[in-house]
This record gives structure tokens, sequence and C-alpha cells, in this order.
């Protein structure tokens, strides 16, 4: 497999009156702050906006972005087995505020919703706590403390996250399909 195209932030800056931003993180994520004109498809929502991101694409260039980029990179691969060629932000949205580029914040407020890096850690670390204090009446119970380390090193390994694709699906992370189709209809009227 590919690496995808990637745009460092200052290019991203000067090309973005061209570029159809795709911010696949969770609307909560979204809704902290986002590249300025970014529509918002979470990446677990990728596969149904494929048409429409296919006719996007044959518009104009597409540029993937998430937090880190480690989202936006693994949607540029499912676009590239697609036949959709995309384009990722290095570093994602943390890259670009730390750069000194502006983000755009709906309603002109700031979201207190968590980063899903946030909410992993939050998760990984109670769960391990947890499974140590159990696993003082039973030691089985340190069993998912164990669970949490392997997963982590996996996740290291490979890049992904499982954790964070299950947190994804709980509702302040999901999408309200009327925000989704309005995304969509934006999509193709771009």
């Amino acid at each position: 497999m590919t690496s995808p195209h990637t745009l460092d932030t200052d290019q991203a800056r000067t090309r973005l009156h061209e570029l159809i931003v795709l911010d696949v993180r969770t609307p909560g994520e979204y809704a902290t702050g986002h590249l300025p004109g970014a529509l918002n498809i979470p990446l677990d929502h990728l596969k149904q906006a494929l048409p429409d991101i296919r006719h996007a694409a044959e518009r104009g260039d597409i540029l993937v972005v998430c937090a880190s980029g480690a989202r936006s990179e693994n949607a540029c691969h499912t676009l590239a087995a697609h036949g959709i060629t995309t384009a990722t932000l290095t570093g994602g949205t943390g890259a670009w505020a730390a750069d000194g580029h502006p983000l755009h914040h709906p309603d002109g407020t700031r979201n207190t919703a968590w980063s899903m890096e946030r909410q992993v850690r939050l998760t990984a670390g109670a769960v391990v706590l947890t499974g140590l204090a159990l696993g003082r009446l039973r030691p089985a119970f340190r069993l998912a403390s164990a669970g949490v380390a392997g997963g982590l090193v996996f996740s290291a390994l490979t890049n992904t996250c499982g954790m964070a694709a299950l947190l994804a699906k709980l509702p302040h992370n999901r999408p309200h399909q009327g925000d989704l189709d309005a995304t969509l209809a934006a999509l193709r009227d771009h």
C-alpha cells in the first residue's frame, strides 16, 4: 500500500481556497475547532459518503484532516482503495493550530467536547486502575489491565486504535443524521 500524498500546514494554508477539506474526526472533536471551510465526515461514515466524495474529487483536490494525521491517513488509504486520490495534512489540526493558523469554531463558540485521544487516555486509564483495584479481590481482574496494555502496544505498532473506534460509537461522538445529510449536501454543492 502506498503512502498518501501529504501537505504540510503552510502548503495547505496557501491552497485552502482551492481544496475540498474533509475532517474525519468525530462531531464533538470537529466542534472544538476545524480548518476553515472543512466538512465533517467522521471516519466511520466515510464509506457511506463515497459517492459524494468521488463526485467532489472530480471537481477539485481533496485534503483529509484529523487531529494528528493518523485517522486522515487511514481515510486516504480507504479512499485510494476506491479510486479516489486525496492528500492528508501532516500533523492534523494540532499542527495547523501550533503553526499559528486559525481554527474555525461553529457559532463562534469553543465547544468543550474532548478530543478522541483524551477520551482514549481516560478510558484506558480507568480500565487499568479498575483492573488493578479489583485485582486485589480477584487476581483475574488484572487481565483487564493487561488487555489494555496489549491494546496500546498493538495500537502503536499498527497506528490504529480499537478503543477509539469503540468510543466513536458513543452518542456524543456520533453525528446527527441531519448534520451528516447537510454535510453531504454541502459536499455535492462544493
